[in-house]
């Protein structure tokens, strides 16, 4: 009986000492964050999740895809070509096209259609739609504006190869994130300027507006690197990018200082804790100023580029779905409420939030034993 109470104790006191450490990851130097997003941010931060961190298979789900992946080469308007990923819905018909732009700060090394897969395979899901997943060409070897070239040339070969693919040319749409989403509005904007292939809808998560040194007060708070997107990358990505400084006026680089009359529907999704915010949100009032159809939420509690964790954020599954249904309704002429107003998402349900909390503490409780082990030198697996 004194054993038991004494493992029982040591189990209690383990327990506590993980929640008490768990629980100090939530203050951070621009505040409190939830638990949920601080365990993220340190993993991430610290370098603690392994680089081929699958599901486990119980939890994978079974059954047969509906959905056809191939890459294609995409012919460019400077005589060379870029890859594209293409989900293709198995099922005949024609469908909606939707072409996304991966973020990664516009450099090589940063982003790409692979670290953005999972994001891609969802929309296709969620919207049984083919999603061409576009390779840009990136900084430093490829500056500005050789990506909205790309992007635009991509938007051009779907809209000639769409009776090939199976796809309806009524109903294309852009999306992106971060740079991306920059890149996928900047498409939207020379395709209406170049009298080009109509776009249905765009959907920007977390974009990059402008390059310009505008006061944001985003910027200056969660700009350390710790929210997963610093000052100095995007200083670098501005001087890899756009090297020239007449190069931030272009309505192509810096779409939020652009006359938006005439630019499609629109999604603008934002992140509580993102240098990023404020210029999304100024973007999202913009278009709404300027007569465009918008809807905007953000995303209280998480962090910048937060959908690329839906597997494992409830914040993030309710915004890649958000997208999706966004999608959807512009694909059906869903019209849009004309009174725009920033919309805020603080977290799901009853059920949800607990869930969200139990998943937390119990990544929390691995990180810390992933940390105390770290520090013995011995090898338990020889």
């Amino acid at each position: 009986m004194i054993v038991f109470s004494s493992v029982l104790l040591g189990v209690v006191l383990l327990l506590l000492a993980m929640t008490i450490t768990v629980q100090a990851w939530t203050h951070t130097e621009a505040g409190k964050v939830p638990v949920k997003t601080a365990v993220i941010l340190h993993a991430v931060y610290n370098n603690l999740l392994p680089t081929d961190l699958k599901a486990p298979s119980f939890l994978a789900a079974k059954g047969t895809s509906r959905f056809e992946r191939s890459l294609v080469d995409i012919p460019t308007s400077d005589n060379s070509s870029i890859k594209a990923r293409v989900y293709k819905p198995k099922e005949e018909g024609e469908h909606p096209i939707v072409l996304y732009f991966h973020g990664g700060a516009f450099m090589k090394g940063y982003g790409n259609i692979d670290t953005h897969d999972n994001i891609i395979r969802s929309l296709a899901s969620k919207t049984n739609s083919i999603v061409i997943a576009v390779e840009y060409r990136l900084a430093p070897d490829y500056p500005f504006p050789t990506a909205i070239f790309d992007g635009y040339d991509a938007l051009n070969w779907t809209y000639d190869s769409a009776e090939e693919l199976g796809g309806d040319v009524e109903n294309i749409a852009l999306a992106g994130d971060s740079a991306g989403g920059n890149v996928a509005t900047a498409v939207a904007m020379m395709s209406r300027d170049q009298n080009g292939p109509e776009i249905k809808a765009e959907a920007l998560l977390y974009p990059l507006t402008t390059f310009l040194d505008k006061e944001f007060h985003s910027r200056d708070v969660y700009s350390s690197g710790y929210y997963l997107l610093s000052r100095h990358v995007m200083e670098l990505a501005r001087d890899s990018y756009t090297p020239n400084e007449e190069m931030w006026q272009s309505p192509y680089s810096s779409p939020l200082e652009a006359d938006l009359t005439g630019m499609p529907k629109t999604l603008v999704i934002t992140a509580e804790f993102d240098p990023l915010r404020d210029e999304g949100e100024a973007y999202a009032q913009k278009l709404a100023d300027s007569g465009v159809p918008v809807t905007a939420t953000r995303y209280n509690g998480v962090m910048h580029g937060f959908i690329s964790f839906f597997e494992v954020m409830q914040n993030g599954k309710q915004g890649i779905n958000e997208t999706a249904n966004f999608l959807n309704q512009a694909f059906n002429d869903v019209p849009i409420e004309d009174d725009y107003e920033l919309a805020f998402y603080n977290h799901g349900d009853f059920k949800s939030s607990l869930q969200d909390e139990l998943e937390a503490y119990t990544i929390g409780s691995y990180l810390v034993s992933k940390q105390a082990l770290s520090m013995f030198p011995f090898n338990f697996g020889s």
